[in-house]
């Protein structure tokens, strides 16, 4: 007999939105106190934190941490990575920053990625990838700079003349290098196991028990999920997150949801339903790869705001601005800002000011400026 399926409960977009933002802790201030301690709850919660080389103003984990830890400092990070050991660097849908605490739902794929990122590393040779595990071992944590070697001529145009370089990068995709600290983006690599002090590294978990991390990562982070959310940049797992999903619904943990405006399927837990949630207060400047705004499809869906990331645009094709930025006012997003720092001036520029409604400008201009000058003080300290 085939189980009739429960009808999916109507969601209002603001409640939605709320849900959201509860669980993304944008809807508070200092949701996770401050000091070190902050940085690595924060990672916890989050699931990750995404790592990007882009540098036209503070890097994008340092705003993400900034955003929902008030008195954040780059110095936390380096503690939590390099000091207590309880973030670590790895692939999620981009470089992150993930907890150490998780490492098993990630050891499957460092023994899959290196197979399936083989063209990426057909150039290294065997004989490399031993020399750089050896010198690792011998000599402890390095850095490609504290390789000498003779340069070879590039495979492309982004390639390293370096043979190391790749060969290091092989042995971190394998899981048998990790990233023990960071100086600005230079990464010293070290032995996994020395790093983390382990005899036995964490085995890899089930693919049952890893479908069972992301979809709990999902809620926790999202508070809404649908099939695309939960699977972001990850395509080939959506059937058996889909199943997964369906039995937890079964089970009575998971509702469906019909979300204002939308045909595609979400669902929450059931005590999100009811749960009372306080009206977000605050005004936060979001990175373009702030878990918030990363997922461009499910930002439009929830706030009706249509990001452009358009560092990557001709000039003459760009609405909001090399690396604009949405400020979330009071959980609405207000305006988007295209920002840049002046590290020799010690200044914050505005390149341009964007507002998403017209009732924004003048009930809100104020509160912005007032953070923009917080931020420009966090740019600027070192």
């Amino acid at each position: 007999m085939t189980r009739k399926a429960l009808p999916a409960l109507p969601l209002a977009k603001a409640r939605a939105r709320r849900l959201w933002l509860r669980a993304q802790r944008l809807d508070e201030p200092a949701p996770f106190g401050d000091g070190p301690g902050a940085t690595r709850a924060a990672v916890e919660h989050l699931g990750y934190v995404q790592i990007d080389t882009i540098n036209v103003i503070e890097r994008c984990h340092h705003q993400i941490l900034y955003t929902r830890i008030p008195e954040y400092r780059r110095d936390h990070l380096r503690h939590a990575q390099s000091v207590d050991k309880s973030i670590f660097e790895y692939w999620t849908h981009a470089l992150s920053y993930v907890p150490t605490r998780d490492f098993r739902y990630y050891a499957g794929a460092m023994r899959r990625e290196w197979r399936e990122r083989s063209g990426s590393f057909s150039s290294v040779k065997d004989k490399d990838l031993r020399r750089v595990l050896s010198l690792v071992k011998r000599k402890g944590g390095l850095t490609i700079r504290d390789i000498e070697e003779d340069a070879v001529d590039k495979d492309h145009l982004w390639a390293s003349r370096k043979p190391s370089k790749r060969a290091l990068e092989l042995a971190f995709y394998q899981g048998k290098l990790t990233v023990s600290q960071r100086t600005g983006m230079l990464k010293t690599y070290e032995l996994a196991s020395r790093h983390f002090g382990w005899e036995k590294a964490p085995q890899p978990a089930p693919e049952r028990e890893v479908l069972d991390y992301l979809l709990d990562r999902a809620l926790r982070s999202q508070g809404v999920v649908s099939l695309e959310s939960a699977c972001y940049m990850d395509a080939s797992r959506k059937p058996a997150m889909r199943r997964l999903i369906e039995r937890r619904v079964r089970r009575g943990e998971l509702v469906p949801v019909a979300l204002e405006g939308s045909d595609l399927a979400h669902w929450v837990q059931p005590a999100a339903l009811d749960a009372a949630l306080e009206p977000a207060r605050g005004v936060h400047i979001l990175s373009p790869f702030d878990p918030l705004v990363i997922q461009r499809r499910r930002l439009h869906l929830f706030f009706d705001y249509e990001h452009r990331f358009e560092a990557y645009l001709p000039k003459p094709q760009r609405k909001l601005g090399y690396f604009a930025q949405p400020v979330l006012v009071d959980g609405v997003i207000a305006a988007v800002i295209d920002l840049k720092t002046d590290r020799e001036q010690q200044r914050l520029l505005m390149q341009r000011w964007t507002w998403v409604t017209e009732r924004s400008r003048q009930s809100h201009k104020q509160r912005i400026e007032e953070a923009l000058h917080r931020f420009e003080r966090f740019q600027l300290a070192r």
